[in-house]
């Protein structure tokens, strides 16, 4: 805690905020510790600290906790960066089971204006194709 809060200060000094990605120990990384929303969020409580925030990982959080929507909207006060992939196999948005369009449109509604980034593994060679998911989202 006491290294969370140190790195924090120091990056607030140039205001920088310091973001916390839980990463999926069920299926990425076996035995990472900080691997929920839930145990991040009570992570960047604890310094207290007003630029710790977390980035928020849409592919790994369903993961692990599921209940995407819902849990979006309790801590988008506490969510500074989105990353994406779809479930199972980390590709675009649109080759799984993770509702994009409907999460687009919630991030919308709850006033989102932060950056999308993109962490998946590209399942088409083709770029223009690979990237029709987010032309919706980036014409809003």
């Amino acid at each position: 805690m006491s290294n969370l809060r140190h790195a924090a200060r120091r990056l607030a000094g140039n205001g920088i905020r310091l973001l916390v990605e839980p990463i999926s120990s069920r299926v990425d990384i076996p035995a990472f510790w900080l691997d929920t929303p839930t145990k991040a969020l009570a992570l960047i409580a604890g310094p207290g600290e007003e630029n710790l925030w977390l980035q928020y990982a849409i592919y790994h959080a369903p993961v692990m906790e599921g209940d995407l929507a819902r849990t979006i909207e309790a801590n988008i006060g506490r969510i500074a960066h989105f990353q994406l992939a779809d479930n199972p196999g980390r590709h675009e948005p649109g080759s799984g089971e993770i509702n994009y369009p409907f999460l687009c449109a919630l991030l919308r509604r709850l006033g989102y204006r932060g950056w999308l980034g993109c962490e998946y593994k590209p399942s088409l060679a083709d770029t223009d194709r690979g990237l029709a998911w987010a032309r919706e989202w980036l014409a809003a």
